[in-house]
């Protein structure tokens, strides 16, 4: 649900399940075959493995962060893992990269100037997200929601980058 200012969005878990599944019709409806799904943990973890068993497709996993201060609010630096981890050797053929959002655009940009550099493996990659914001810099292949006024999404998750251990005993013996 979009607030009306039109700065937060915030997303049930079934919309967020609805929004991978038309992801899923859109890169099947556009008819491009690929060989791995490479997701960038920690947004592209949840829609690359529902992707993954929908495809049949094995999943590779490569870590990106830069939203780590403030319980997940505050970017800060982007840093992308050297390496790869995937269930088939190293990663090859038709890659399609995964992620939440192309929320500025520059981790994806990034991640894709980093595969093309080391991993000449990789004969083509595309890219899929659910959303795209209007002041991203990138434009995936594969995209659900265009978000014009380019709000804060609230995912159904989130609340766990605040929650610790402790806060889970509590809940649960209450």
């Amino acid at each position: 649900m979009l607030t009306e200012d039109g700065k937060h969005l915030y997303v049930s878990s079934d919309e967020y399940h609805n929004l991978i599944e038309k992801l899923a019709i859109n890169i099947h409806q556009s008819g491009w075959e690929f060989d791995t799904i490479l997701c960038l943990a920690r947004g592209g973890m949840r829609p690359g493995d529902i992707l993954s068993r929908v495809f049949d497709k094995p999943l590779a996993i490569m870590s990106t962060s830069s939203y780590r201060r403030e319980g997940g609010t505050v970017q800060g630096d982007l840093d992308i893992a050297h390496y790869i981890t995937t269930p088939k050797g190293e990663i090859a053929g038709r890659v399609l990269l995964v992620d939440d959002l192309a929320d500025s655009g520059h981790t994806l940009q990034a991640v894709i100037q980093q595969l093309k550099t080391r991993y000449a493996a990789i004969s083509e990659l595309r890219s899929a997200v659910l959303w795209v914001k209007d002041l991203s810099v990138f434009r995936p292949d594969y995209s659900v929601e265009f978000l014009p006024t380019n709000p804060w999404i609230h995912q159904p998750f989130e609340s766990y980058d605040v929650m610790r251990p402790e806060q889970l005993v509590q809940k649960w013996n209450a």
